[in-house]
């Protein structure tokens, strides 16, 4: 029998971009739960903010933070040893570099080429808050970052190639989800990739479902059996994402969600 598996982005695909609500998605998260389907959080925010969504979402499973820095899965999750330290009952296995040197890198970034860009770490929570529409308790969370640095340009939009060519120059990696990000050498596709094999390993028949809606979760797509790309909150679609047999979902964040993962549960358990 094949198992499904899903992985999927919170911000803007099952989070609501605007309200962080997962309201309209709860028929799928219900039929997740009846049919046992492991359900993977692959995301931009911190292992502290997932944990929050995972105990809202009763979930047990792995998870990615911090666009595939780092892959936390439950002590005695598989019945296999997997890699990773032990870490607050976790097997964590770590990818990206620490957010001291990310922290270190972006200041020299900015110092070489007098670009005006500011990061979480130049920000106290209520200014993050404001920026994002979150809660200042979840706020707090998005500062507790482990492997990456999300920024913003203070003066528009016309010097960020250059920017970002000299953060590729430094040696680390950039991408974009509702913010710019400046991490190392990892992406959520990368992750995915690992988590897939220890399924591999412990189901041996299984077909993967990915949800995303912006740039950063490219190389999730690209590593799932079924892509899906949900709408903005503007109702259009990330034109940067082209994966073959792309599914685009209709419905902004998590009504798109909703009705994607109901179609193709019903339709991986009809054997298509």
């Amino acid at each position: 029998m094949t198992q499904i598996i899903i992985i999927s982005d919170l911000d803007g695909t099952l989070l609501h971009p605007g309200t962080y609500s997962f309201d309209e998605a709860l028929p799928a998260i219900e039929l997740i739960r009846t049919r046992s389907i492991p359900l993977i959080l692959c995301s931009s925010k911190t292992r502290a903010e997932i944990e929050v969504y995972r105990k809202m979402l009763k979930n047990r499973d792995p998870f990615i933070s911090e666009n595939g820095g780092g892959i936390f899965i439950p002590e005695r999750y598989f019945m296999f040893p997997v890699e990773g330290d032990l870490m607050n009952g976790y097997r964590v296995r770590t990818f990206g570099k620490p957010y001291s040197e990310i922290r270190n890198t972006f200041k020299e970034v900015k110092k070489k080429t007098g670009i005006i860009a500011r990061g979480f770490g130049d920000m106290d929570a209520e200014e993050v808050a404001h920026l994002t529409g979150l809660q200042l308790s979840y706020a707090k969370l998005a500062k507790r970052r482990d492997f990456d640095e999300p920024f913003i340009f203070e003066e528009g939009e016309k010097r960020v190639e250059k920017f970002l060519d000299a953060i590729e120059d430094s040696g680390l990696c950039w991408t974009q989800g509702r913010f710019y990000h400046i991490l190392g050498n990892h992406d959520k596709g990368k992750a995915v990739k690992i988590l897939r094999e220890y399924y591999e390993k412990a189901l041996s028949r299984i077909k993967t479902i990915g949800l995303g809606d912006s740039f950063n979760d490219l190389p999730l797509l690209q590593s799932v059996d079924y892509p899906v790309l949900v709408q903005k909150g503007d109702g259009s679609y990330d034109e940067r994402i082209r994966v073959p047999y792309l599914m685009k979902a209709e419905g902004i964040g998590p009504e798109g969600w909703n009705g994607a993962v109901i179609r193709l549960i019903n339709t991986i358990g009809k054997g298509a």
